[in-house]
This record gives structure tokens, C-alpha cells and sequence, in this order.
């Protein structure tokens, strides 16, 4: 069983920044491919972006593309969000989610492990 532990959400204004972290509890972090997904109240969740496993290979939704970086570090055990150019419409709460050895990053029924949430809110 892998711990997911988010943190670094909060309220900001649009076009704010904020670094979100995600400590994994295992010493496999390496394995596991991590991502990233949201949900807004009254909406599904939604995927946002992920890191594979090998490679550090990502992949992003269109509607984070050119603002939000997604990076892991495999000796912290940590998954990082960086989201710059915040919009009202990024407000949610955000997710961490891990998968072993898989790499369907869109797949919501694909991740294995899930954390609690961080929430975000963007104000204009």
C-alpha cells in the first residue's frame, strides 16, 4: 500500500502561481508512474497531467499545456505541480494518483493509489 500525501494548494488570485507537492511513502517511488487530476465541485474528475515511471516521459491535459509543469524526484520520494498563469477555472481540488510499471496516464481507473486532495481556488 503507497501513502499519498499532497500539500502546497491555497488561494490566489488570476494569473497567480503555486507549487503543489505530493510525498509518496515508498521506497519503489522509481516504479510508479504519477500524475496529476483534479475535481471541481459538481464535475467529474478530470485528469491534468502525469510523469511515467521510466524516462520521465509527460503528458498533459490541452487546457494546462504552456502552464503548468509537472516533475518528480525520485531521491525525495515527491511529486511537484508548478502552475503559473492560474485562471478561476483551476480552482479545484487536486489530486495525486500512482500506478505501477503502467503508462495510460489519461486512464482515471488506470492509477492504483490515491491521496487525499489539496484544494485550489483562483479568484478574479
Amino acid at each position: 500500500q503507497v501513502q499519498l500525501v499532497e500539500s502546497g494548494g491555497g488561494s490566489v488570485q488570476t494569473g497567480g502561481s503555486l507549487r503543489l507537492s505530493c510525498k509518496a511513502s515508498t521506497r519503489t517511488f522509481s516504479y510508479y508512474t504519477m500524475a496529476w487530476f483534479r475535481q471541481a465541485p459538481g464535475k467529474e474528475r478530470e485528469f491534468v497531467a502525469a510523469i511515467s515511471w521510466t524516462h520521465g516521459e509527460t503528458n498533459y491535459a490541452d487546457f494546462v499545456k504552456g502552464r503548468f509543469t509537472i516533475s518528480r524526484d525520485n531521491v525525495e520520494n515527491t511529486l511537484y505541480l508548478q502552475m503559473n498563469s492560474l485562471k478561476p477555472e483551476d480552482t479545484a481540488v487536486y489530486v495525486c494518483a500512482a500506478v505501477q510499471f503502467r503508462w495510460s496516464p489519461t486512464k482515471v481507473d488506470e492509477y492504483q493509489f490515491w491521496g487525499q486532495g489539496t484544494q485550489v481556488t483562483v479568484s478574479s
